[in-house]
């Protein structure tokens, strides 16, 4: 290659600078950012532009790095991206992998480079993609949980074919649309811990612990802005999810003393009297920031001030010998902000009544947070509605999509949250592009989809992550006297699918006893169900049966109190089923935002004043 003339070199360093301050610029608006390896060797950066989504790799290698998506977060039928740069010149190919992990070059390219810079310990790579591509080997990018995959290698991807990467792999979830939400520095504000002090989490599944402490701040009205998990290291996995629910404010610091096992029938009284859930953390998710208009209000006398903190162990390897210290941290400012946050629960109320069959590659379960329940207390409490600003959506292991549905007037709505990439390992809650209102006689639909495929027996709603559940956790302003929004679906007419005739009654056993038929007598309710025969046919049918019963509403206030309409029989609204979802608009991979003239220029420039960089990587 001949070497540039002096005029090259200045127009391409003038072209270069301007779009390296683009560039500089574009780094600044990567509104987010993860490390993906434990090392943290390989950065990932990103940010929504238009149709498209911009990334930006900063991978401590000399060799190749590779990005994908995947639907397992495994190698198979996997949308893929390799690029480095050798002996000074940039490459970037778009690849894909089929069902068997074999790597193929997409005929249809569509990651586009913009920057490529190697030095001496350090490959950067920022390109872009459309979200939609309509390419098949593509993945469409959606708000749905991205299952990421990475790689990176010492070596580039040569002639002579590809140098397997090794251990230097891995997968992490992260949703890649998250809206941008203006951070408000915490760095200078007080804060206090809410944490476990070596609990001996029980050798055994499940393990749901319970601990009471008195809030600090008190006597004056603060607002929280942020609240951090504070995860043991090395317990990532064993805690899957912290609640905080506000207790009441008849307690003295006696309860103070000592945790115990939640659910338990020898835990205190006091921890009956916390029902309302003020927050909500769960597996794989970060620190919650709340908008800047919005905090959740401590210090004054309707503010919790004794509160619950329920950590759920999950422990399926019966490990003997572990203690923790995990919990919460709670950021806090006496500057107010306009409006106090509060939470609902909404959903499936949590029991056996919601219940799913074996062997169902997917089976649609329905909580109903009712137009009954909102008329009452919305109608009572904001007529003008609350302001949805973030959902946490919640399921267990079978839990593969779940959506929460919007009726206003009986029409549906744009879906209030949603991910049709459900992952159990990470849960959070989800910022809203824009925010919701909730109006007196709306319906909210928790609709929550389940895969039993690989189980022989019935799988019940419960506490356990072999159990399930169907919640939806919505963050709102301003704050209502409405803490749980829920259903449950009538049991009998569920029984009476198997061929259950009778029950013994007065109900004196839990689960209760069936009476007849001669093949279910003396049998629990449970065992009838696993006794049944079950076929797909069979499933499909009982799925249709459920989603059309009446249920009975769960509508409760703080303390314990209830609107009237809790414990009424409500019919489920009518709604489309399945949910249609939103037709896909492709763009054109050829429609870019970046110039690519312009960024030909420029790798022509940085080859040429790059090779044999070996400056600091910043």
């Amino acid at each position: 290659m001949r070497p540039l003339r002096p005029w090259a070199l200045v127009l391409g360093g003038l072209l270069c600078a301007w779009a390296g301050a683009g560039a500089g610029a574009a780094a600044r608006s990567y509104p987010h950012s993860a490390v993906l390896d434990g090392a943290g060797a390989y950065r990932l950066l990103w940010g929504r532009r238009g149709s498209a989504l911009a990334l930006r790799l900063e991978v401590r290698t000399r060799g190749y790095v590779g990005f994908g998506l995947s639907a397992s977060g495994g190698m198979a039928s996997a949308d893929i991206v390799v690029g480095g740069v050798e002996r000074g010149q940039p490459y970037l190919q778009d690849y894909f992998t089929d069902e068997n992990r074999v790597l193929k070059k997409d005929p249809q390219q569509d990651y586009h480079l913009e920057y490529a810079m190697e030095n001496s310990t350090h490959t950067i790579l920022a390109f872009s993609r459309e979200l939609h591509t309509c390419d098949t080997n593509d993945k469409s990018i959606t708000e749905s949980t991205v299952r990421v995959i990475w790689a990176y290698h010492h070596k580039d991807m040569g002639e002579a074919g590809q140098n397997y990467h090794g251990s230097n792999r891995g997968t992490k979830s992260l949703r890649l649309l998250n809206p941008e939400r203006e951070e408000v520095s915490s760095a200078s504000l007080p804060y206090f811990d809410l944490t476990n002090k070596d609990v001996p989490v029980p050798d055994k599944d499940t393990t749901y612990w319970c601990q009471m402490f008195k809030i600090p701040v008190q006597h004056e009205k603060h607002h929280v802005t942020k609240v951090k998990p504070l995860i043991q290291k090395g317990h990532e996995n064993l805690v899957h999810h912290i609640l905080l629910y506000q207790c009441s404010s008849n307690l003295n610091d006696s309860v103070l003393d000592y945790g115990h096992e939640c659910y338990h029938p020898n835990m205190p009284d006091s921890f009956l009297t916390c029902e309302t859930v003020i927050f909500a953390w769960a597996i794989g998710g970060e620190g919650f920031t709340y908008p800047p208009h919005v905090g959740l209000s401590i210090g004054t006398a309707a503010d919790p001030l004794f509160v619950l903190m329920e950590v759920h162990y999950d422990n399926p390897s019966e490990t003997e010998g572990l203690i923790d210290n995990s919990g919460l941290r709670l950021i806090y400012t006496p500057v107010l902000r306009k409006y106090d946050a509060g939470v609902i629960e909404a959903g499936l109320w949590v029991s056996l009544f919601h219940n799913i069959p074996p062997g169902m590659p997917e089976f649609v379960s329905e909580g109903h947070c009712t137009l009954e329940c909102l008329e009452e207390a919305l109608g009572a409490e904001r007529p003008a509605g609350i302001q949805v600003f973030a959902v946490l959506l919640h399921a267990h292991l079978a839990g593969r999509a779940i959506r929460m549905r919007h009726f206003h007037n009986g029409e549906e709505q744009k879906l209030l949250a949603y991910d049709d990439e459900f992952d159990f390992n990470f849960q959070e809650f989800q910022y809203l592009n824009e925010e919701r209102t909730i109006l007196p006689g709306d319906n909210l639909v928790t609709e929550c989809h389940y895969s039993t495929v690989d189980r022989i027996r019935m799988t019940w709603g419960g506490l356990s992550t072999r159990n399930e559940m169907c919640l939806s956790y919505l963050l709102y302003y301003p704050r209502i006297n409405l803490t749980r929004c829920a259903s449950i679906p009538d049991i009998m007419e569920q029984l009476q699918f198997i061929g259950v005739k009778e029950i013994y009654r007065p109900v004196r056993t839990w689960p209760f006893i069936i009476k007849s038929p001669k093949q279910y007598k003396n049998l629990s309710f449970m065992d009838a169900m696993n006794k049944f025969k079950w076929s797909r046919s069979e499933g499909l049918s009982y799925n249709q049966l459920v989603l059309k019963l009446p249920v009975n509403v769960r509508c409760s206030k703080t303390d314990n109190a209830e609107w009237s309409i809790q414990g009424m029989t409500a019919l489920p609204p009518e709604i489309e089923r399945p949910y249609k979802t939103e037709p896909v608009i492709c763009s054109s991979s050829s429609c870019l935002s970046c110039s690519l003239f312009l960024t030909l220029l420029c790798i022509v420039y940085i080859t040429a004043s790059t090779i044999g960089n070996t400056g600091s990587f910043v």
